[in-house]
């Protein structure tokens, strides 16, 4: 689990492909203070596993289906990487409940200066992620954790409005029109539309929506 607040920016190393599998070099400083084979660590907002590490790198594999998800599968060396460990118990809890689990991608459609922000137009590239997206919710683009300003379902976009430290210490500042994000939705979002939409294995516009009694069977009552 992670908070959307990055820790630095790392650089992209090495990649060796083979199909739609990754092995990923990435040179960092701070996320590599404490780290240990095994351990998760956000990489563009994709939680992936240390499988080995050195002073000044670490490598992490990249399956099929993060591949196919992700704008992983578009980076080439040299390339700006936003990176954040897994959160620590009892740490404070500055972003939102991030999972590190990817559900679409997003293409920037404006980038437009506003006072001290810049605010970012968002296309997903599969249209129903903003069935999960909220006006003053939370998003993760690129693993950072930042609040919707606007929703426009007919237009299908959304914005964020990007401060100058966000701006200044993660990918963002490279990013774009045209370039993609990845998107995760707020879990919190997504299981409760989830949830909201079963009952016994059947969609809920077939079993009648959520009632007292749905509410009654399922132990919330």
């Amino acid at each position: 689990m992670f908070t959307g607040l990055i820790e630095e920016m790392g650089v992209l190393r090495s990649v060796k492909r083979r199909g739609e599998a990754m092995i990923v070099q990435i040179s960092a400083a701070k996320v590599l203070e404490d780290v240990k084979i095994g351990d998760s660590i956000s990489v563009n907002g994709v939680c992936l596993t240390v499988v080995e590490f050195d002073r000044q790198s670490f490598a992490v594999d990249v399956m099929p289906e993060t591949y196919r998800l992700t704008n992983l599968q578009t980076i080439q060396p040299g390339a700006p990487l936003n990176l954040e460990r897994a959160m620590m118990a009892g740490g404070r809890f500055g972003g939102h409940l991030v999972q590190g689990h990817v559900d679409g991608t997003g293409t920037i459609r404006g980038r437009t200066p506003e006072a001290n922000a810049v605010v970012y137009t968002i296309e997903p590239n599969h249209l129903q992620l903003l069935r999960h997206i909220v006006p003053q919710g939370s998003v993760t683009l690129d693993g950072i954790s930042l609040t919707v300003v606007s929703v426009n379902r007919e237009g299908g976009t959304f914005t964020v409005s990007i401060i100058p430290h966000t701006l200044k210490e993660t990918v963002l500042q490279y990013k774009q029109p045209g370039e993609t994000l990845n998107i995760e939705c707020d879990i919190l979002g997504k299981y409760v539309d989830h949830l909201l939409n079963l009952r016994e294995g059947q969609p809920a516009s077939r079993a009648g929506g959520l009632s007292e009694s749905v509410l009654r069977d399922n132990g919330f009552m």
